[in-house]
């Protein structure tokens, strides 16, 4: 078959447009293959090919732009176009498209709407084929199943304007609609219009309010088809909205749990949205921890493989019944002491979920490994399987995770790795074990997200930042890592300090190499299971805060990439350059303020004299806040934790800090206005120092950040269908929401954090329509805890954003909580996703009686035990009739609630 491809695109001297498809003879989706258009105008591009359709007819395609030996410039792709090829060999198919930008409404293409929300579960055939035809395709996401695309002009076959009559379109390949019409019954001028049809009501319900759509003559000829595409349907309709709850797995509770949620439970949380039509269930991550198998390997987000999950989220009943009774009986037992428990006992949760999975491998083990469908698994997911799998068992055996300190296989060699993979291997039991529990987690979560899709609910997942730098990925692909490196946060809401999370920063360099394959796996594998995701600390792709390894605080960090001062330009700013400005400032005046009782102690063991009257430094072995940490170790009481916190700010009380890469040039230290080396600058002294810190941290970086995105984020967040939502807390520059725009990535809004400056509280009715807005997160105390932190300003809250008058009562009554969520509600963002504590937190009778059980982290302690638990279970929360009929009546109030045909899909 001769198909020409046509496409109108004005481009810049020297790029030229280039076409590659699913065909060999269009470089079989392999850019290195893929072939050039002509053109006279370098308006319009042109290519004519022979192609020979596959089996199933139909061939996908997309055009990029090439300049200097390179991609410059690729389409939106997440909805490929579909050429199909029908008719015998000789056809000819003429095909016009459109370049493909992201659409403004580009979450509707997401897999969150056309899979669940808006999903066509009952797609239609392809419309009937005809020797000489037009076909028109037309994008439009925001139509339910009860409703279809359809063309209505001034044609007999396109219904004469009656719009009862009109053309029905096929959403066989939905959101794209496909109409073909025989070419034979055309008269030209061509008119018409797309319109919303209502298939029950057999009546269209909405127009196009643009000019009608015109076409000349095409001049087809017998034996051809003429393909016009890249066309866009809209219509006046209420924007979309919904809502969501957003719980851990692990804090899920049910009748059956042991201990702690898993991914069974995940079903009753589901179904709990359902009856609350809620239509998001965003959970925290549910990657393998596990490192020291104690209490502080519940951090989910210190995961030692990107791709495993947690085995303790595996649900025991789906691997299958034990044989033997009496260990049945004891499990049934511990079951029920562990489930009793108001919070989770890690460990003893997992050495009983362990325990089983021994017993359970052994009588069901082999068969399991032995099944096509694990077959299947395994050649699917085999490069990351067997490394983490070898990593689990060695960690065990050399009772650490730190594979530096192993005795064998500290350097990872894939064709060692294997030889202990295969069956006549000594360890084979030990390792294979962790194919079989990761395979179980696989069909557990994928049935969880088929019940979800199938009910219309989105299931929401989390991407970390950050590896383990005792991880998996660590040990076998070091080099895309910065190993002599910690990532962290600079000073926010959440630390006054700064956050340390002890990951390694990435070489984006070596990334960048090969095309960022190693996000571009984690964000494919990721979408097997999820239709949206929450990147964790979005602002990771523009910089990320690097803290150097003798540091304890995040202070004594800098952004990376950066673009660091020399001592030139600091003192272009009217600031005369000191070394003193590198040094820790340590003064007799402030001591007693820092160490109280303690000064004379901290002058004798870890400070020294200067020649410099009433000026100390730091003794050498402690001049790292590092060695501190190490000195203190086994000293916990409160005195000695004074002290140290104290060393360490006297340690980061530095003016500036000197580059990673350029020791000669410099950064001002994040946050100094508040330590006494800023005090002890004189006023015109401060002045230049503040002049010259306010460019450095909200200007300067601006552009280079912005470069910095634009390289990762457009090819990552575009290489999935996956709804996309940026955390974008804390210290946010300009350039973050210039590339959130652009890319339509959904931001994350919370109230008591405002992103205008001007403001103490946010907003509701101001935030972008493409965003997130919650009242609390994972990180922060709940709205009833929050209630309670601070009384002057809950008392503001009260009077300005409730409107209320007199004195603010000292706890959020649920009446409170009630309008609280009723307001977030109906804030302007597309989704408001709350906390399921801030749900509960509207009915005096469900809500937790001790609101300090509620909260989940304390991320100013890197020592938090992650062990929050439902005080109620699911099977009494789907009983809670006064609350979910509360919480139903709130969403459909506020304009939330599930389209009708969303409801008849659930």
């Amino acid at each position: 078959m001769i198909v020409s491809f046509n496409i109108e695109y004005r481009t810049s001297w020297g790029e030229e447009v280039w076409l590659t498809g699913s065909t060999s003879e269009l470089g079989n989706n392999d850019f290195a293959k893929a072939i050039p258009l002509q053109t006279v105008d370098g308006i319009h591009w042109t290519v004519q090919k022979e192609l020979q359709p596959s089996d199933e007819n139909v061939i996908t395609y997309s055009y990029f732009i090439w300049k200097d030996e390179k991609i410059v410039r690729n389409e939106w792709n997440s909805i490929p176009r579909h050429l199909y090829l029908r008719g015998d060999k000789n056809k000819k198919y003429r095909i016009y498209d459109n370049w493909k930008n992201i659409p403004e409404q580009q979450y509707l293409y997401s897999a969150a709407f056309t899979e669940s929300l808006l999903a066509h579960r009952h797609k239609a055939a392809l419309p009937k084929s005809y020797k000489k035809s037009l076909v028109i395709k037309a994008y439009a996401p925001r139509i339910s199943s009860d409703y279809c695309l359809a063309i209505c002009g001034n044609q007999s076959i396109l219904g004469n304007w009656e719009s009862s009559n009109a053309l029905l379109m096929s959403d066989s390949n939905f959101p794209e609609w496909i109409a073909e019409i025989d070419a034979t019954k055309l008269t030209f001028p061509l008119e018409y219009k797309f319109v919303l049809y209502n298939k029950k009501e057999k009546k269209a319900e909405a127009w196009e309010s643009n000019p009608n759509r015109y076409m000349a003559n095409p001049e087809i000829k017998a034996n051809e088809t003429l393909v016009i595409s890249d066309r866009y349907a809209y219509f006046q309709t209420p924007a979309w909205k919904g809502a969501g709850v957003a719980i851990p797995v692990f804090s899920l509770k049910s009748e059956s749990s042991y201990g702690i949620g898993d991914l069974g439970d995940l079903k009753q949380m589901i179904d709990w949205a359902v009856s609350t039509d809620q239509q998001v269930v965003q959970i925290l991550p549910i990657n393998d921890t596990t490192m020291t198998h104690t209490w502080t390997d519940s951090y989910p987000y210190n995961s030692i493989s990107i791709y495993a999950f947690h085995p303790m989220y595996t649900n025991l009943q789906q691997l299958g019944k034990l044989k033997d009774k009496k260990a049945l009986a004891t499990f049934a037992k511990q079951q029920k002491e562990l489930n009793n428990l108001p919070a989770i006992d890690y460990e003893a949760v997992n050495q009983l979920k362990w325990n089983y999975f021994e017993l359970i491998f052994k009588q069901e083990g082999e068969k399991v490994l032995a099944s096509e469908e694990f077959k299947t698994f395994f050649e699917s997911n085999k490069e990351w399987l067997q490394p983490y799998a070898v990593f689990s068992h060695l960690r065990d055996v050399y009772k650490t995770p730190d594979f530096r300190k192993w005795p064998q296989y500290t350097i990872y060699n894939a064709e060692e790795i294997e030889k202990l993979c295969q069956p006549q291997a000594a360890d084979y039991s030990s390792i294979a074990i962790y194919f079989y529990i990761q395979f179980n987690l696989h069909l557990q979560l994928m049935a969880a997200t088929k019940y979800a899709r199938d009910n219309g609910v989105v299931l929401k997942g989390d991407i970390p930042i950050g590896i383990s730098r005792n991880s998996v990925e660590a040990w076998t692909e070091p080099h895309y890592f910065n190993l002599n490196g910690q990532a962290g946060a600079p000073p926010d809401d959440f630390s006054v300090n700064g956050q340390n999370w002890g990951f390694p920063t990435y070489n984006w360099e070596m990334m960048e190499k090969d095309g960022y394959a190693w996000w571009m796996k984690r964000f494919h594998k990721m979408s097997e299971y999820f239709d949206a995701y929450r990147i964790d600390h979005i602002l990771g792709f523009f910089r990320i805060w690097e803290i150097p390894m003798n540091a304890v605080h995040g202070l004594l960090g800098q952004f990376v990439p950066a673009l660091p001062m020399s001592k030139m330009e600091i003192e272009s700013y009217g600031l005369s350059f000191r070394d003193e400005f590198l040094k820790p400032y340590i003064h007799e005046y402030f001591l007693e303020q820092v160490f109280g009782s303690h000064t004379d102690y901290v002058k004798e063991t870890f400070i020294e004299p200067t020649d410099t009257w009433e000026v100390y430094r730091m003794r050498s072995e402690f001049d790292t806040q590092r060695k501190v940490e190490a000195y203190f170790a086994d000293k916990t009481d409160e005195e000695s934790s004074r002290i140290k916190e104290g060393l360490y700010s006297l340690i980061s009380n530095v003016l500036f800090v000197p580059d990673h890469k350029e020791p000669h040039k410099f950064h001002p230290r994040i946050g100094v206005q508040h330590d006494f080396i800023y005090r002890s600058l004189n006023e015109w002294e401060k002045t230049a120092f503040n002049r010259l810190y306010d460019q450095y941290y909200y200007h300067r970086h601006n552009e280079f950040w912005h470069q910095q995105a634009m390289k990762k984020l457009p090819q990552l967040t575009q290489s999935t269908r996956m709804l996309v939502c940026g955390e974008d807390l804390g210290m946010i520059p300009e350039c973050v929401a210039w590339v959130m725009n652009d890319l339509r990535i959904l931001s994350l809004e919370i109230q008591r954090m405002p992103k205008n400056p001007t403001y103490e509280f946010g907003h509701l009715n101001e935030y972008p329509y493409r965003s997130v807005c919650t009242i609390s997160t994972h990180d922060m105390s709940t709205l009833r805890g929050w209630w309670e932190e601070d009384y002057q300003q809950t008392q503001r809250y009260y009077n300005s954003m409730l409107g209320r008058h007199g004195n603010a009562p000292s706890v959020a009554t649920a009446e409170l909580c009630e309008e609280v969520v009723r307001n977030h509600l109906y804030s302007n963002s597309i989704l408001c996703i709350l906390a399921w504590q801030d749900w509960l937190s509207i009915d005096e009778t469900w809500r937790n009686p001790n609101v300090q059980e509620e909260r989940i982290n304390v991320p100013s302690n890197p020592r938090h035990y992650w062990r929050y638990r439902m005080h109620l279970t699911l099977e009494e929360l789907l009983k809670a009739e006064g609350l979910n009929n509360k919480i139903k009546e709130l969403v459909n109030q506020t304009g939330r609630k599930p389209l009708k045909s969303d409801k008849e899909n659930r």
